[in-house]
């Protein structure tokens, strides 16, 4: 199969025999400051490792550290370890706080996270994944970056086209590709590599961008990007989606060769459309349980400083705290709306991990300060020593939480099962 490929590519580039020789190098790795939480020139000053700025995004970062997610910083949530290359399909959007957002295919949620730090908690940010497993593992890195404003869906871009016809001011379609950007860091790639995946993924495309447009607004931006090279899915699926919807104008576009630039390799496209008006939907439905709400009220005045913004809603056992548009949930598959607050367990409030994590920091009333080996025992899941304090509080690394502790006469751990060193 690598013959075939490498046959496309050296009529696809002029300068075959670099590319070439660069398959045989290291992969570029990088990550991501979260600026929810902490600036750019910040994380910077406190990693134990050297960064490099990525050329297009302000944010991203170039590492040589082989583990960079090892590091407590990472479980705060201040960074997002993220391919280089792809970090520049977002910025295209130019997404603004208070705007209608949609991440169509939006695990593991690289690009929907760096989508809700332009947000600033402020709009609707709608990140999508169909295969369920796949979304679990979304909504694990939208709750550790503190992301707020966002509703976590698992549906079919058909069924979402259905519900949102000319809703979202701007749109991310990082679809579906046969991944030839990926054959230095995965071997996988290579293996899964043939023509008839390319043609296959093409057109899957095609089906997935018809739906993507049905729902952009008049007046929105929508980008297509991929992580692959062939020119199937790239250029020609963009000189189609202009041919097919001629209300739609591309701005721009940027491929990344890994023999080119400092990036493994991917190609991102910027569409618009046509002025107007967006279409309404019709506001949530659901209401806060009242004995829920009442125990929420009683935990967050000891918990917090002051008062979350937006709206407090039931769903299922969990009480959450959404943005005050929120259109309706009825009848959508959705795994997270908002910020989950926690639940009422049998009449005492139980807050969630994610409570931890998205409330602003400045806001905690109460914390428990860990150490460099205290934090490495909270990460694997055990007791620690009281601090001294009585109840529920955040267990923090240089002041920054990482998850929920109770203290009493043990610092009794929270940190979730499932994300647990092992």
């Amino acid at each position: 199969m690598m013959n075939e490929y490498l046959r496309r590519m050296r009529l696809q580039l002029s300068d075959f025999e670099e590319y070439e020789r660069c398959l045989s190098e290291p992969a570029y790795k990088g990550i991501r400051a979260n600026t929810l939480k902490i600036g750019a020139h910040d994380l910077k000053k406190i990693l134990p490792f050297a960064l490099d700025t990525v050329p297009w995004e302000r944010d991203g970062f170039y590492v040589t550290e082989e583990k960079p997610g090892k590091t407590p910083y990472h479980d705060a949530g201040l960074f997002y370890v993220q391919e280089p290359s792809a970090m520049c399909a977002a910025p295209l959007l130019d997404v603004r706080p208070g705007e209608r957002v949609l991440d169509l295919c939006s695990a593991p949620g690289g690009k929907g996270t760096q989508l809700a730090q332009k947000m600033q908690g402020q709009g609707i940010l709608v990140l999508n994944e169909k295969i369920p497993d796949r979304a679990r593992i979304l909504l694990q890195n939208v709750e550790r970056m503190g992301v707020v404003n966002a509703v976590v869906t698992y549906a079919d871009p058909e069924t979402l086209a259905q519900r949102f016809a000319g809703y979202f001011d701007k749109i991310l379609v990082d679809a579906p590709c046969s991944g030839e950007g990926m054959l230095r860091k995965e071997e996988a790639a290579a293996e899964n590599w043939s023509v008839q995946n390319v043609e296959m993924c093409a057109a899957r495309q095609k089906k997935i961008l018809a739906c993507a447009v049905k729902m952009l607004a008049e007046g929105g931006k929508l980008v297509y990007s991929t992580c692959t090279f062939s020119e199937e899915e790239d250029e020609c699926n963009a000189a189609w989606l202009i041919k097919e919807y001629p209300f739609l104008t591309q701005e721009e576009s940027r491929k990344i060769y890994p023999h080119r630039e400092r990036g493994e390799g991917h190609f991102a496209a910027l569409f618009t459309r046509g002025e107007g008006e967006r279409s309404r939907l019709r506001s949530v439905t659901a209401s806060a349980d009242k004995r829920a709400q009442k125990l929420w009220k009683e935990f967050s005045a000891d918990f917090l400083k002051e008062n979350l913004p937006g709206r407090l809603i039931s769903v299922g056992k969990g009480l959450c705290l959404v943005p005050e548009e929120l259109f309706c949930l009825d009848g959508l598959k959705v795994l997270r709306a908002g910020l989950l607050l926690g639940e009422d367990a049998g009449g005492r409030f139980e807050p969630s991990h994610a409570l931890a994590l998205g409330a602003p920091r400045e806001v905690l009333a109460k914390k428990a300060e860990l150490g460099e080996e205290e934090i490495q025992k909270y990460l694997r899941g055990e007791e620690l020593p009281s601090q001294g304090g009585k109840g529920w509080c955040a267990a923090c690394y240089n002041g920054y939480p990482v998850g929920l502790a109770k203290d009493g006469v043990a610092l009794k751990n929270h940190y979730p099962k499932g994300l647990r060193i092992r």
